[in-house]
């Protein structure tokens, strides 16, 4: 036993192995405190809009909204435009005042109601925060905006003041809230898919990276450093191919949602599978097996940044231009709106495809700068006079 542990100890991978595990302690534990610090303090950064479509009390409940409501709050005339900014994700929520509103509230035995449209293509955070907004903004507007409103109404149809005001009270209590979501996520599984890929994918490169650099090791004294690089660049790609296409595969037998189909998802997912395998491979190129460090720092930081789990605009200011630097990022979007519904993923795939191509320049010129180990020749053998 005693000599077992001596040889293992001796081997230079046995203490790899073991400062791999501390590093990735320390690295997430580095990364996810400090990234996810003050998150709960930024709900200010989330957008929602406010439309006002009637005339008379909506006037009044869009400016109180404005005014008193914890979140970064604007108003849009249009709400057209504002469900194509909702899509787009620049808003998370909107709040609309429907055109008759005040004749429904006004009315002695109405109801009226106030529209909460909310995109669900957004990490589940999004939904649990807007619905609980919804329901602060209903009561806010039943406890001030509705009640005095009515009042006034009631008070200039020369109703003695106390009757107005016992009117008023009832009257605002009647006002309920009508949530409507856009792009629905059909359960919990599929909410957790566009993690699941970027993760599976990225860890994916990473170990086999790893491999291809011990191979490329192994045969250097054989094959030049251009006639590696090649080689391997071919076998990413179709590795990329086969990997994208078993994801994609088994998310569709498994009942996965894939608004846009199974097509584009399985052609997304090859792009950013095949970006996640440059970038990985660069640090390699770069360092070495030492890069590997370096991508276990790069798997922590994407999973922060890239809005798979907690929203983007809750991160701190350097986090997020952080992600807006990595794959991962666009990767989550583009798998959002492909699954889930939304705009195209163009600029996804254009970025991704931006941050491929410089992957593969750096690796390039890491080649280029590497030093070209002296190839082994063949023996040759004579044999009956002749040389082979």
């Amino acid at each position: 036993m005693k000599n077992a542990l001596q040889a293992f100890m001796k081997r230079p991978t046995t203490w790899v192995g073991l400062i791999t595990a501390i590093m990735f302690q320390v690295i997430f534990s580095v990364i996810w405190m400090t990234g996810y610090n003050g998150v709960t303090d930024r709900i200010d950064q989330l957008k929602i809009a406010v439309v006002s479509e009637d005339q008379q009390m909506g006037q009044q409940i869009s400016t109180g909204l404005l005014q008193s409501l914890p979140f970064n709050m604007s108003k849009i005339d249009s709400l057209d435009d504002a469900k194509d900014q909702l899509n787009a994700r620049e808003l998370q929520m909107v709040v609309v005042v429907p055109a008759d509103f005040t004749q429904k509230a006004s009315a002695a035995d109405g109801t009226a109601s106030i529209q909460y449209l909310i995109n669900e293509s957004n990490p589940a955070l999004i939904k649990s925060i807007m619905s609980g907004a919804a329901a602060q903004i209903t009561a806010q507007i039943n406890g001030q905006a509705v009640a005095g409103g009515i009042q006034t109404v009631l008070g200039n149809m020369s109703m003695p003041a106390d009757q107005a005001a016992a009117a008023a009270q009832g009257l605002s209590q009647r006002v309920t809230s009508d949530v409507q979501s856009t792009n629905v996520v059909k359960g919990m599984n599929n909410q957790m898919v566009p993690m699941m890929m970027v993760l599976a994918s990225y860890v994916g490169a990473m170990i086999m990276g790893m491999n291809f650099e011990q191979s490329s090791m192994a045969v250097s004294g054989s094959v030049s450093r251009w006639r590696r690089f090649a080689a391997r660049s071919v076998i990413n790609v179709i590795a990329a191919v086969v990997v994208s296409l078993v994801g994609s595969t088994l998310l569709a037998s498994f009942g996965g949602q894939m608004v846009q189909g199974f097509l584009h998802i399985w052609l997304f997912q090859l792009l950013f599978v095949l970006t996640f395998i440059f970038v990985s491979q660069l640090f390699l190129y770069l360092f070495g097996m030492a890069g590997m460090l370096f991508n276990i720092i790069l798997l922590s930081a994407q999973l922060v940044t890239s809005g798979a789990i907690v929203p983007r605009e809750l991160l701190s200011d350097f986090y997020i231009k952080l992600g807006d630097a990595l794959p991962a990022t666009y990767a989550v979007e583009g798998t959002m709106n492909i699954l889930f519904g939304g705009p195209a993923a163009t600029s996804d795939a254009l970025l991704l495809s931006l941050i491929a191509v410089i992957a593969i320049a750096i690796s390039m010129f890491a080649v280029a700068m590497k030093k070209q180990p002296v190839l082994q020749q063949q023996p040759t053998v004579v044999v009956a006079g002749q040389k082979r």
